[in-house]
């Protein structure tokens, strides 16, 4: 069961890390604990000082913080094969909400293993570094779409990404894949209400861009819609030599 765990970090850490076999085996050897968590629970919450991280691979988590009047903004959606709240190990108190989006299984590992880890297989610990990083890369994109870009654009740039996302996983087939968010999700994703984000897909739709059956969204012209949306996948660095 653990090497199942393992695997979906495998994939992940492989698509932008050269690990070799010596480092594979450390990572499928970590002890992960498999826990199964319903939709829309707390993972870890602002204010805690977790001793484990989070390894999401089933299901989809995303960060977010909460104003004092209760406005929700999200700050990043997670996939499987991510460990969203790495930072724990060495900023300790949380300050944002780490919560499920759709029902996920979930391996938690416990900090004192990864940092044992690290220090067994510096290339590990880089790899992990390294994602931190893109991590990082993602959020300034992110800040630049939120405050940027018109609401159209802003739309095609977020389902460029996770396209490109979920299809270096092997989690897109045709330009199409899964993504379990409602329009009040994409509206705390993006910035938007609910009204303008039915307004935004329904234009995408007409533009002959996109096309949403209920959860599933399939990228009709990709060239166009990333010149649309002027999407550069370099801040992804799906590439280890990138």
């Amino acid at each position: 069961m653990t090497d199942q765990l393992a695997s979906t970090l495998i994939t992940k850490l492989c698509v932008s890390n050269d690990l070799n076999e010596r480092d594979l085996q450390a990572l499928r050897r970590l002890p992960i604990q498999r826990r199964e968590y319903g939709a829309r629970e707390a993972i870890v919450s602002d204010r805690q000082r977790p001793h484990v991280c989070c390894l999401v691979t089933e299901g989809f988590a995303f960060r977010s913080k909460t104003t004092f009047e209760g406005q929700r903004q999200v700050l990043s959606l997670h996939l499987p094969g991510e460990i969203p709240d790495l930072q724990s190990l060495h900023l300790h108190v949380m300050d944002h909400d780490l919560t499920t989006l759709t029902p996920c299984v979930l391996g938690f590992i416990a900090h004192e293993a990864i940092l044992a880890l690290n220090k067994e297989r510096p290339s590990v610990a880089a790899a992990l570094w390294r994602e931190t990083l893109i991590d990082a890369a993602i959020f300034r994109e992110w800040l630049l779409n939120l405050g940027r870009r018109p609401a159209d654009a802003r739309m095609a740039h977020l389902l460029i990404e996770l396209y490109y996302r979920l299809k270096a996983l092997g989690r897109e087939r045709n330009g199409e894949f899964e993504l379990p968010l409602t329009q009040a999700d994409l509206g705390d994703c993006l910035g938007l209400s609910t009204v303008h984000v039915n307004r935004v897909l329904q234009q995408l739709r007409g533009d002959g861009l996109i096309e949403v059956e209920r959860t599933r969204f399939r990228l009709v012209n990709i060239p166009k819609i990333e010149k649309f949306s002027e999407f550069d996948p370099t801040y992804l660095h799906l590439d280890p030599k990138n």
